[in-house]
């Protein structure tokens, strides 16, 4: 596994990072004994770089990493969480004021079983909080020794350039496939310039690009996709025209749909990391074998296939409407009050 400098935090990582969102409870059940395999493999295969949130389920996403990794090393791999959501009876809210952040971080430590953790990124900005606040809390915390690294997710560059007046984010973790690059216009060139090691999530659109999903494929109830509109209607079918497409390409030249959306992402030159979350051990090897594909043969006739797809995001505060029936577990107003 090619391991990379992760910007200017100076971390050594895994060029594919283990994500544990599908296993806070957001993506349907899951088989903890599966799941732990998964990735227990990416250990065995080279993954020195897991992801996770306190927000995956509230301590159940972590424990379960902090589990699967028992027995290895701390020192070998780099464990990343975020904070900055708080549940209330309503949804999720975003809070990232300094009380609620050392709460979360001494939160995600106990649920991981852990002294530090390596880089902890702020889950998404708050517009009720002042950037300042979070971000001194964020160093004192790292002074502390609780924290490595700090880095933003879904940050634009304006809110890094504010955030990084206080704190110069060492990271950020945004959202990138092939349906979806809007980071490419201002975000990706800022972080290269500025040499911010960029994480990218969801290099599969949420499934989309897995070859698994068709027209007739029913979500269970607690799967967040189960009331997306972007996985049902026109849009849906549009992307999997797509894909269709995307697939016949990738058996081509001896790729399976998944590794050319992964390796897709990983030709960016920056980009550093993409995230890859499974609870199958099998979908790891394959998922590992992306991280070192050549695509510069194909890269103009992925760009001419994806022009008619449809941005597929997932859930966030911006995406809810009033009746809340997009899959969003976000309050409507989407920030703590």
């Amino acid at each position: 596994m090619q391991q990379v400098r992760l910007g200017r935090s100076g971390l050594v990582v895994s060029r594919l990072a283990f994500g544990t969102w599908q296993l806070g409870g957001d993506w349907g059940p899951t088989d903890t004994a599966e799941a732990m395999g998964a990735i227990r493999r990416a250990v065995e295969e080279g993954v020195t770089f897991f992801d996770t949130a306190q927000a995956y389920g509230f301590g159940q996403s972590e424990q379960l990493l902090s589990a699967a990794l028992r027995g290895v090393p701390r020192e070998q791999v780099v464990i990343a969480t975020k904070g900055g959501l708080r549940p209330t009876d309503g949804g999720l809210v975003r809070d990232a004021s300094a009380r609620w952040i050392r709460a979360g971080v001494d939160a995600s430590l106990r649920a991981l079983g852990t002294d530090y953790i390596d880089l902890y990124h702020l889950h998404w900005p708050d517009p009720a909080t002042p950037f300042d606040e979070t971000a001194e809390e964020l160093a004192r915390l790292i002074a502390e020794g609780k924290l490595r690294h700090a880095g933003v997710s879904n940050f634009d560059v304006e809110q890094m350039e504010t955030f990084g007046v206080t704190l110069p984010a060492e990271t950020l973790q945004a959202p990138y496939d092939l349906m979806r690059r809007d980071i490419e216009a201002e975000v990706l060139p800022y972080a290269e310039a500025h040499d911010i090691g960029v994480v990218v999530y969801g290099p599969l659109a949420h499934g989309l690009l897995s070859g698994s999903l068709g027209p007739d494929m029913r979500f269970a109830r607690d799967d967040w996709r189960s009331r997306s509109p972007m996985f049902r209607g026109e849009s849906y079918a549009r992307n999997l025209r797509v894909v269709a497409e995307l697939d016949t390409l990738a058996t081509e030249f001896g790729f399976t749909l998944p590794q050319l959306a992964i390796g897709w992402t990983l030709a960016n030159p920056a980009v550093h990391v993409a995230i890859v979350g499974t609870r199958d051990r099998d979908h790891v090897d394959e998922a590992l074998a992306a991280s070192a594909m050549d695509l510069d043969q194909v890269m103009r006739r992925i760009d001419a296939l994806t022009v008619g797809a449809v941005p597929v995001a997932g859930p966030s505060p911006e995406g809810c409407d009033e009746d809340r029936d997009v899959g969003c577990p976000f309050s409507k107003e989407g920030h703590a009050q």
